[in-house]
């Protein structure tokens, strides 16, 4: 079978590997569809992020849904031909964070496509993926694209329990890419009544209007499009950071009220804190990092038809122009969320 495979920045190939067998309470799985994430870019343009790095050959891909086309021993509730949404979280279950219920945290973490890890986690961007059916959401009603489309609103889903009480809340997002866009359907979901959304880019910022958002800023545009939400010591009583910058991080800071919520799910690196204003504000600072139990909710949400995330994905390419579907997704002026059809049947 085929896979896609990441060598050092700028350095993708499509290669030969073998296809596995399932175990017991596993699946094989014929993929369908892949999106093409924040991090696998990161690994594609620049060989990691922050301290991470490749330091070897890595399967990339880790939002993924295909068809099931054999099953292990002992698998039950799935059956040969089901369309299903694949988490790529495989937590180990028996660490001390997973018998506390954290299995985002667990110490043994298996996600697809993580370099984090050395040797890395080999990822799910494969004609034929082997995953624990533990992983499989039946995905019936949603097209392949939709499906996958499960794990990056797993990720906001995550990060909206994580800031609490939404109900009529005033929200801002900075960061509008497929996660930003994303929790703009989470948080309107979850009850907030106003959603205010920046980047620098237009095209991101219209598909925020199109997707459901009050307002949105062009921050290169616009470079103090938030400074009018800073009188009377803010206005935001939630605060999604998406993008991962430091510019965007202190000015949201800056436009959120006392005791408001700041949730940090960009990957940028470690950042400088205006901690004066967090402290004379009493501001909460909450990291957002993955997801576990929110996997399965994203796909019934999208299944009931509650959250659509059709719109957002704007470009699929075949397997054999995967890396062009790599450099589509990094272009901010033209693509949301970018897929890989591994079969077009599907």
């Amino acid at each position: 079978m085929k896979a896609v495979v990441i060598h050092q920045a700028k350095d993708l190939r499509i290669e030969e590997c073998e296809v596995e067998e399932p175990g017991r309470g596993q699946v094989q799985i014929r993929l369908a569809t892949g999106g093409v994430c924040g991090s696998d870019l990161h690994y594609y343009n620049h060989g990691g992020f922050g301290a991470v790095r490749l330091k070897e050959p890595m399967i990339l891909g880790h939002e993924v849904s295909g068809r099931i086309t054999r099953l292990g021993e002992g698998v039950q509730g799935l059956s040969v031909g089901d369309l299903v949404a694949v988490s790529p979280s495989r937590p180990c279950r028996s660490c001390r964070f997973c018998s506390e219920g954290l299995y985002n945290q667990c110490l043994h973490m298996r996600f697809y496509g993580s370099a984090m890890p050395y040797p890395h986690i080999q990822g799910a961007f494969r004609e034929v993926l082997m995953a624990d059916a533990l992983q499989c959401i039946q995905a019936d009603g949603l097209g392949a694209g939709e499906a996958a489309m499960a794990e990056p609103l797993s990720v906001t889903l995550h990060a909206t329990r994580r800031a609490g009480e939404m109900l009529g809340k005033r929200v801002l997002v900075t960061g509008c890419g497929p996660i930003g866009a994303l929790a703009i359907l989470a948080a309107r979901r979850a009850g907030a009544v106003e959603i205010v959304v920046t980047d620098l880019a237009q095209f991101p910022l219209d598909l925020a209007h199109k997707i459901g958002a009050d307002r949105t800023i062009n921050m290169k545009d616009e470079p103090d499009g938030l400074a009018g939400y800073a009188s009377d010591r803010g206005y935001f009583d939630v605060f999604y950071e998406c993008s991962g910058a430091q510019q965007a991080l202190t000015a949201g800071i800056g436009a959120l009220r006392p005791r408001g919520i700041i949730v940090q799910l960009g990957l940028g690196g470690d950042m400088t804190l205006p901690m004066m204003q967090i402290t004379a504000k009493e501001l909460e600072l909450r990291g957002s990092f993955r997801f576990h139990e929110e996997f399965p909710v994203a796909v019934r949400l999208m299944q009931s038809g509650l959250i659509d995330v059709k719109p957002l994905i704007t470009h699929t390419l075949p397997l054999a122009r995967a890396e062009e579907a790599f450099q589509i997704a990094s272009d901010r002026g033209q693509a949301m969320k970018a897929q890989i059809a591994f079969d077009a049947a599907a």
